[in-house]
């Protein structure tokens, strides 16, 4: 990128408060695909529409996320561990 190409909220020490698909993605980090899919079941909040831009509200992103119950650590061992017969200890 040169210096010419640079956007200005690249440069900004705040996030911006909306946020395109594949900023939005990274915030949650996650792929932008997996994101849209997310998005499109209707699991993540959908997004605004300014004059043609679609966009996420970064405030709501982050009031889905504090909303979120997350799962646990997974006890289960991988699946090469089962493929080999691994026994796990509980």
């Amino acid at each position: 990128m040169t210096k010419s190409s640079k956007l200005l909220q690249d440069a900004l020490a705040y996030p911006p408060r909306l946020l395109r698909a594949d900023r939005a993605a990274a915030y949650l980090g996650m792929s932008k695909s997996h994101f849209l899919d997310l998005v499109q079941q209707g699991i993540v909040p959908k997004p605004v529409r300014l004059r043609g831009v679609v966009a996420w509200d970064r405030v709501k992103l982050d009031a889905f996320v504090e909303a979120l119950e997350l799962e646990p650590p997974s006890s289960r061992r991988n699946t090469v561990d089962e493929a080999m017969g691994i026994q796990t200890e509980d």
